[in-house]
């Protein structure tokens, strides 16, 4: 059974978001709410025949939201990294093959256009 918090997460954050990302922090101020999400370690499809170890992350990028009750809102992105074992190669989840031939909202395709550009 899903918790009251998330509950609240998926109605205010991008639908979809939550299948990608984790919510690690949430920090309010009298002026804003910052929320971090990291992505969660699950290998991305186009790498499913491929040997990936998670690295980490890549740099923190910082996405304004729409205001909650007349407080700014950002969301603060940390997007996982994996080194193929086999190439050694560094590789990231493609967000423009997630969102091409998937059921997902245009708020949701929106938000990877713009982490794709990270």
């Amino acid at each position: 059974m899903e918790s009251s918090d998330k509950k609240l997460l998926r109605l205010v954050l991008p639908q979809g978001i939550l299948d990608y990302f984790k919510v690690t922090k949430v920090i309010h101020t009298s002026e804003q709410i910052d929320i971090q999400l990291e992505e969660q370690n699950i290998i991305p499809e186009e790498f499913a025949n491929e040997h990936l170890i998670s690295k980490g992350f890549l740099e923190e990028i910082r996405i304004q939201d729409f205001p909650i009750r007349g407080k700014g809102v950002y969301l603060l992105v940390k997007r996982r990294r994996w080194t193929n074992e086999t190439s050694g190669n560094i590789v990231c989840r493609n967000w423009d093959y997630v969102s091409k031939g998937t059921r997902i909202t245009k708020e949701f395709a929106s938000f990877l256009k713009v982490i794709a550009r990270y």
